[in-house]
């Protein structure tokens, strides 16, 4: 069997002109522009790109975008007191804080700062209870993304057995949450694997959707799925490869090669999750917009 590829980088594109076309709208109706604020604390490089990106496509959707960089050295007061102060913009409708913060400053308490309203990542209490309950107002951008993947390539989760390897409050309980809710393009059996689980092949050969979100390359290899598995890697992981210029290359999760050949279906690393997870930020942002004015 040679797998099918789930093109994350094609289903972005759908997402990103539904957002636009949703941004047009809400500027004809309501004379708003969707606003996306990110708070970027220090000069990491790989968060600075990320930043770039998602500012990026903000702007090609329609939508403002401003750009919030604070100095390494911010300290905790200053960095929740900045994100109060984008809480009462009312022309800012989406706060995102790039993770991770410098290593002497603490995430929750600046999560518990922001406007559940505007927490466009999902990731404030109120948010996950909510996704919890079934009644979410914002999906964690990545785990969204891993459903429209889904539902958007024909592999409805529908009373199917999902099995999640990994368990961060940004992707593995979030989309183990969401999968098992009594909910469209959800619905389904959800096992969660960590770094506890033990024999974790014998969870992971079940599976009728696999989830690997666990940052360690190439854990998931053949031996360790069914035929017919649908793969979502959610891993960037970098490894060596001094045949390339910059020395390095992406990988995922799971061993793409070997796992490719008895997947019904496998998402690449690059061009996978990747750009799905900025597309749902943007459809985020856009919800963020039409809460604001009671839509």
């Amino acid at each position: 069997m040679t797998a099918e590829i789930i093109d994350g980088t094609r289903i972005a594109v759908e997402v990103r002109d539904e957002v636009a076309r949703g941004a047009a709208e809400m500027k004809a109706k309501h004379g708003v522009v969707p606003k996306l604020a990110v708070v970027l604390v220090g000069g990491d490089p790989a968060s600075a790109l990320y930043v770039r990106n998602k500012q990026k496509a903000a702007t090609e959707a329609g939508m403002a975008a401003e750009d919030v960089r604070l100095p390494a050295e911010t300290s905790q007061a200053e960095l929740i007191s900045r994100v109060k102060e984008l809480n009462q913009d009312g022309q800012i409708h989406g706060v995102l804080v790039q993770l991770p913060l410098p290593s002497h400053l603490e995430g929750d308490p600046v999560i518990d700062s922001l406007d559940p309203t505007k927490d466009v990542d999902g990731l404030h209490p109120e948010n996950v209870g909510l996704l919890v309950a079934g009644r979410h107002r914002f999906v964690p951008a990545t785990p969204a993304g891993i459903q429209q993947m889904l539902i958007r390539s024909g592999y409805d989760p529908d009373g199917k057995h999902v099995v999640v390897c990994g368990r961060s409050m940004i992707v593995g309980k979030p989309i183990a949450n969401l999968m098992m809710q009594k909910l469209s393009g959800a619905n389904a059996t959800v096992t969660m694997c960590h770094t506890a689980t033990g024999d974790l092949a014998s969870i992971t050969s079940q599976a009728d959707i696999l989830i690997a979100a666990m940052g360690r390359p190439r854990t998931i290899t053949a031996d360790m799925v069914k035929e017919g598995v649908v793969v979502i890697d959610v891993g960037t992981n970098r490894i060596d490869a001094p045949e390339r210029k910059r020395g390095w290359r992406l990988v995922g999760d799971v061993d793409f090669e070997g796992v490719s050949e008895r997947a019904a279906a496998i998402s690449p690393v690059p061009g996978g999750v990747g750009p799905m997870t900025i597309a749902m930020l943007l459809q985020n942002t856009l919800k963020a917009a039409q809460l604001s004015v009671g839509n």
